[in-house]
């Protein structure tokens, strides 16, 4: 992009912010606009395809601290976004007034100064000079810049929990572009990943950016995940509770582990079932079952009675009397 774009353009107005809009507002304003015009969102609109290039060329400005503040300075020089560069026209400033300004000429008084290429006979034109006073290159004024890298971009992606769990390979569109990743095992709803080099192309013989992908997970209706560790709550009826017992307990491959639940278990005693988690680099982790004692909603006669000669064979027992003691202390 060429100094006369940077003068010509209102890319606060591209934006639609405010001048002295801060970076979080910048950002977050080019990511709504950028979203909504996205080539794939307005597959064949032309006119939102140049919307979207122009929202992406303001944003790499305005989101560079060192070239916002040149812009500013730039625009500021220039006396607002429109400049005429040609000479001695009439619709605006011309060369020599602005950067009579710049060393303290006023328009059209005093003595002109004019700049020429090393080693040649044309003088230099105005994005000549702008690229020797910001960096640029050309016309040997400042110090030249070298090549900028690419702008970090990042992008958005929901697995089901299986898939983030067992780890899973995805393809995302990034500006146009197909980027493939594989997404680790284990992966935290949340959690992003930065993949080096697969943002925003560079200049020529700069690096490009990064892409930071943020993983959104659906919940299962089963199981949860705490690190590499799978949770999972399983119904058990009082009698295997009270009795002890051997259940099938569903493991996230889609088949069940055999799990023996001991004589007396309380409702939220967790089991651990070894190596039987989410396989990372980091190792295999656990399957924990959480023992939830079923309480029967409705009895049958021969039911009730069961239940009431329990009650009275286990009547000297009182199951709150440690409670009341603690209560007191």
């Amino acid at each position: 992009m060429s100094g006369q774009d940077w003068l010509e353009k209102d890319f606060y107005a591209v934006l639609g912010v405010p001048k002295d809009a801060d970076a979080p507002t910048i950002k977050k304003a080019y990511r709504k606009l950028a979203r909504n015009m996205h080539p794939d969102h307005n597959p064949g609109d032309a006119k939102a395809e140049a919307k979207f290039k122009e929202v992406g060329e303001a944003y790499a400005v305005l989101s560079d601290p060192e070239q916002h503040q040149q812009y500013d300075q730039l625009r500021a020089m220039a006396g607002g976004p429109r400049f005429a560069a040609g000479p001695g026209g009439g619709g605006g400033a011309g060369f020599e007034d602005l950067f009579g300004g710049l060393f303290g000429g006023g328009q059209a008084q005093g003595p002109r100064v004019r700049y020429q290429q090393t080693g040649g006979g044309q003088a230099g034109g105005f994005d000549d000079i702008l690229g020797g006073l910001f960096g640029g290159g050309g016309g040997g004024f400042g110090q030249q810049r070298g090549p900028r890298p690419g702008a970090d971009l990042s992008a958005v992606t929901t697995l089901p929990f299986r898939q983030a769990a067992e780890g899973s390979t995805i393809t995302l569109s990034v500006e146009g572009r197909s980027v493939t990743t594989r997404i680790p095992a284990g992966v935290r709803d949340g959690q992003k990943i930065r993949l080096r080099g697969k943002g925003r192309p560079g200049d020529p013989g700069a690096p490009a950016g990064d892409l930071e992908i943020t993983v959104r997970v659906t919940p299962h209706p089963v199981f949860t995940l705490e690190g590499t560790n799978l949770r999972v709550t399983v119904p058990v009826a009082f009698d295997e509770a009270a009795l002890g017992a051997q259940i099938d307990v569903p493991t996230l491959d889609g088949g069940t582990v055999r799990v023996k639940v001991p004589e007396g278990t309380p409702s939220g005693r967790t089991l651990r079932v070894k190596g039987k988690g989410v396989t990372t680099s980091k190792g295999t982790g656990d399957l924990l079952v959480t023992v939830q004692v079923v309480v029967p909603q409705r009895l049958t006669p021969a039911a009730r009675e069961a239940v009431q000669a329990f009650g009275i064979a286990t009547s000297g027992e009182d199951v709150r009397a440690d409670l009341l003691a603690r209560a007191k202390v």
